[in-house]
C-alpha cells in the first residue's frame, strides 16, 4: 500500500511538473529592473478585461454567455484587477493591496491616464508599428503586443507604487468562472440582496457558495453597489480570500493529484514570468492561507473627469509612503521621500468633482482579513 502511495504521488508531482511547463510563460518582465531583498516577494495580479483566449481568438459561444460580459468585442485589454500581493521573507503575513483600476497615473509613453489602460495602449502601439514593418500574422502581431502591455502595466504600477516586481500573473475573464468550477465553488458573503443585469448578479443576502458563472457575477457586479468600483474591488479581495482558505481547507496544497487538476484549469488562462517556479512559490503558498494574507485599497484623494471620462485624482506621493511602511523597507529601491507631497498646478490638474457617498478607501480603511469569509456590500 505504501509502494503505491508513493508511486500514485510521485506520478503527481512528474504530471504537475509538466502542467507547470505548459502554463503560459512572459518575457515581459526585465532582468534587470530592481528585485525585493531580503527574502521577499512581490507579485502583480493583473485581471484582463478581455472576452479573448491566449492567442486573441474569440472564446467559444458557450463560455462568453456563462460569462455574461457581451460579445468578444467588449472589454478590450484593460487591467480591471490589479493587486500587489507582499509576502515577505521572514514567513509573516502577506500583504495584498487593490490598485483601483481608474487611478489616474503617468504611463511610460502615453502620458497620464487611468491605470488600467496601460496594458492595453503598450499593445495597440506595438501592433500599429509592426503593421507598418509589414507584419500582418496575427499570431505574432498578438503574442508580441500583449509582451508589450505586460511590460507597461508592470512599469506602470512600479513607479506609482515605488517597490520593485518580482512576478506576475494575467488571468482573463474565463479564468475567474474556471477556477471557482475548478474548486467546486467558492463561499461569500453579502450584507444585503443585490441583482444587476449587467454582470447577472442575483444573490440573495448572507453566506452562499457560488459557481463558475456566479463568481464572475460577484466580481464583476459594480451597479447598485454604494461605492461602485470600490466596492467591486473589495468584492475580489473577498473572492481571493476565500478561495485560497478553500484551496487550504481541501488539502490542495499537499494533494499533487488536486494540485494537477487545477494547474489544468490554469494552463488555458495564465500567463506568469518566465523563470518563476511555482512548484516553490506553492510550497510558500500554503502559509498564505488561513487568514495570513491582509487586503487593503489604496486610497484615492477624490474623483474627476479628464477627456470626458471618470477618473479617480490620487496622490503617487502618498501612494508610495502607505506602501513602504506597509511592508518595510525590504526592497532595492529607494524609499520614497516623505515630504510632504505638493498639489497639481491647475493647468494639469483634472475637472474635480465633489465626493457622493463613500468614495475613498483612505489610509485608514478598513482591510479584509484572509481568514474567514468577509461580508461585503
Amino acid at each position: 500500500m505504501s509502494v503505491l502511495v508513493l508511486a500514485a504521488a510521485g506520478c503527481g508531482w512528474y504530471l504537475y511538473d509538466d502542467l507547470a511547463r505548459q502554463i503560459g510563460s512572459s518575457h515581459a518582465l526585465d532582468k534587470n529592473a530592481p528585485r525585493s531583498a531580503g527574502g521577499a516577494t512581490n507579485i502583480l495580479l493583473m485581471g484582463l478585461d478581455s472576452r479573448k483566449d491566449q492567442e486573441g481568438n474569440n472564446l467559444p459561444a458557450d463560455v462568453l454567455q456563462k460569462l455574461h460580459a457581451g460579445s468578444s468585442d467588449i472589454g478590450g485589454y484593460n487591467t480591471n484587477t490589479l493587486i500587489l500581493l507582499h509576502v515577505p521573507g521572514n514567513g509573516g503575513r502577506a500583504k495584498a493591496f487593490s490598485i483601483p483600476r481608474d487611478d489616474f497615473v503617468e504611463i511610460p509613453g502615453h502620458g497620464k491616464d487611468k491605470i488600467k489602460k496601460a496594458y492595453g495602449l503598450a499593445k495597440a502601439a506595438k501592433e500599429d508599428a509592426l503593421v507598418k514593418q509589414g507584419i500582418t500574422d496575427h499570431g505574432q502581431l498578438e503574442r508580441e503586443g500583449r509582451e508589450a502591455g505586460r511590460k507597461a502595466e508592470i512599469e506602470t504600477v512600479r513607479n506609482f507604487l515605488g517597490v520593485p516586481i518580482d512576478h506576475f500573473a494575467e488571468v482573463n475573464l474565463a479564468g475567474f468562472l474556471h477556477i471557482a468550477d475548478a474548486l467546486d465553488g467558492v463561499t461569500v458573503c453579502l450584507k444585503h440582496p443585490v441583482k444587476d443585469r449587467y454582470s447577472g448578479a442575483d444573490f440573495p443576502a448572507g453566506k452562499q457558495t457560488l459557481n463558475g458563472p456566479q463568481s464572475l457575477a460577484f466580481v464583476r457586479q459594480r451597479h447598485g453597489l454604494p461605492a461602485g468600483d470600490l466596492d467591486r474591488t473589495r468584492r475580489q479581495q473577498a473572492f481571493l480570500a476565500s478561495a485560497t482558505q478553500k484551496l487550504n481547507s481541501a488539502g490542495t496544497f499537499t494533494d499533487p493529484l488536486r494540485l494537477v487538476r487545477l494547474l489544468d484549469v490554469a494552463k488555458q488562462d495564465l500567463v506568469i514570468d518566465q523563470g518563476w517556479d511555482l512548484l516553490s512559490f506553492i510550497q510558500q503558498a500554503k502559509n498564505l492561507s488561513g487568514g495570513n494574507v491582509e487586503f487593503s485599497t489604496l486610497p484615492i484623494e477624490r474623483f474627476g473627469r479628464h477627456n470626458g471620462e471618470d477618473i479617480n485624482v490620487v496622490d503617487p506621493q502618498t501612494i508610495k509612503r502607505l506602501v513602504s511602511e506597509a511592508i518595510g523597507a525590504n526592497s532595492d529601491t529607494p524609499a520614497p521621500s516623505s515630504a510632504t507631497p505638493t498639489a497639481p498646478s491647475s493647468s494639469t490638474s483634472p475637472t474635480a468633482e465633489p465626493k457622493s457617498g463613500p468614495t475613498s478607501s483612505g489610509p485608514a480603511a478598513k482591510t479584509i482579513d484572509g481568514g474567514g469569509i468577509p461580508c461585503v456590500d
